[in-house]
């Protein structure tokens, strides 16, 4: 038996190559870049026969459609009308048998109405379920948010999770691997382990859902505050069509400076650059993303009918950057900047800088004189541990909500460890503030050197 689970960097996505005996092999909510299932298929003499979606995804774009093209597999689905475009729907505890596997539809709605999880029973198993797909619905040490098809609807969506957890997943045994849709980074869940490997034995023993009654469940999600990315809407939208193929865009450029100052008059420009780098020298208005946080928060500055030019540290850098974008649905990459930041310089044009600044600094800044700190983690995050003092508001939603403080006044940005905040203080710089300073290590360097923390009740 084959089993291989390819992890998208960024998004915390997990999906899942399964080879179920006779040479054929199942791919479970592939991502929109379909090479890695077709080279890992070959390498191991397999035939992809079928794709299996758990739920119409919000946070990545499907390649399922481009995927059966490639290969002639069949999409299966569930048989709720949001899966819009499947061959095969699964009734639920209905069979689908591939090879010498058995494969059980199990729907477990909660997280979204249509959401499926689905067993599986290798004929070496007998009747011992080996693992189950959960998509959504349960991580490793979390389960899926509630809030997503209908905020006022929280509360009940988390009772409906609740049921299908207990009643459909749970009596598939202790034995059974738990194999979720997501990991730790998703936006789609709270506070999903880093460890990705699990079973519902060790889920029983460590899952809030597992240990509380289903009233103090609901509370638990009524509770949760989890951001909501602009970039869902549009998944959800995609993926009822089974997403679609790939690609730079036709009139992708690598441009030289003065080319790349006059086109970025109309594009978003996104600095891939770390925060540290970006704050010594950067083009003015533009956004830091770092290179790793493109796919959770490029969704943020840009949508679908953006166009966006890039600066990278290096070349090389493109195709990662590229695919991580086009796997949130934004496909108007149109520029990269030859030679960086550095080719910019050369050519005597206008370059801005941040200040950066220590949690030590910090410390003695808001002792000495008026400084205001600014903490751009979630809510959860926030609600956790903070630093005294401070005002909140999430990075995604700063945009919209800009701190109503004087635009010359000394501005200490942080968020856990100093990415975050790095593009938190771009674009309070594209939006006035001259004097904006990213507490390097964030939280992280706070806590280290035991400095004083309160929390929200």
């Amino acid at each position: 038996m084959f089993f291989k689970r390819l992890k998208a960097s960024g998004l915390g996505q997990n999906s899942y190559l399964l080879g179920c005996g006779e040479g054929l092999a199942v791919v479970i909510d592939p991502r929109r870049d379909i090479d890695e299932y077709l080279e890992l298929a070959r390498k191991n003499d397999l035939s992809i026969a079928y794709i299996l979606e758990t739920h119409r995804q919000e946070d990545f774009e499907f390649g399922s459609r481009t995927l059966a093209a490639m290969t002639g597999a069949r999409i299966v689905t569930g048989t709720h009308e949001l899966f819009g475009h499947s061959d095969i729907r699964l009734g639920d505890e209905k069979e689908l048998k591939v090879g010498t596997t058995r494969i059980i539809a199990l729907e477990t709605p909660g997280h979204t109405p249509e959401s499926v999880s689905y067993a599986v029973y290798p004929q070496d198993t007998k009747d011992k379920c080996w693992g189950v797909f959960t998509g959504d619905a349960l991580f490793v040490s979390e389960t899926g948010r509630t809030d997503l098809p209908d905020p006022d609807q929280t509360g009940e969506n988390a009772g409906i999770l609740y049921d299908s957890i207990h009643q459909k997943i749970a009596p598939l045994g202790d034995q059974a691997l738990v194999l979720p849709a997501h990991g730790s980074g998703s936006a789609c869940g709270g506070n999903i382990s880093r460890r990705d490997d699990s079973t519902l034995g060790i889920e029983k023993e460590t899952n809030l859902v597992f240990k509380v009654s289903r009233m103090e469940f609901v509370d638990h999600k009524m509770a949760e505050k989890l951001p909501r990315p602009p970039y869902f809407t549009h998944m959800e939208r995609v993926n009822l069509m089974g997403g679609r193929p790939p690609g730079l865009p036709a009139e992708f450029r690598v441009l030289q400076p003065r080319e790349f100052q006059k086109g970025m008059k109309d594009a978003v420009v996104i600095d891939c650059r770390l925060p540290d780098a970006f704050a010594a020298a950067h083009i003015p208005l533009s956004y830091n993303i770092w290179l790793k946080g493109l796919p959770a928060f490029g969704g943020w500055v840009a949508d679908e009918n953006t166009p966006i030019f890039l600066v990278l540290d290096e070349p090389d850098h493109l195709q990662e950057a590229v695919t991580s974008l086009s796997r949130i649905g934004l496909d108007k990459v149109m520029g990269m900047l030859a030679g960086g930041v550095e080719s910019w310089r050369e050519q005597g044009l206008p370059i801005y800088g941040l200040g950066t600044i220590s949690a030590e600094e910090c410390t003695h800044w808001m002792r000495e004189h008026k400084v205001n700190v600014l903490d751009v983690r979630d809510d959860n995050e926030w609600a956790k541990e903070h630093i005294p003092g401070a005002i909140h508001t999430f990075v995604g939603y700063l945009e919209d909500s800009i701190p109503q403080l004087p635009k010359d006044s000394e501005l200490v940005v942080h968020c856990s460890v100093g990415h975050r905040a790095g593009l938190a203080a771009s674009i309070l710089e594209r939006n006035g503030f001259s004097k904006v300073y990213n507490l390097l290590g964030g939280l992280c360097a706070w806590k280290a050197l035991g400095l004083p923390l309160e929390k929200t009740e």
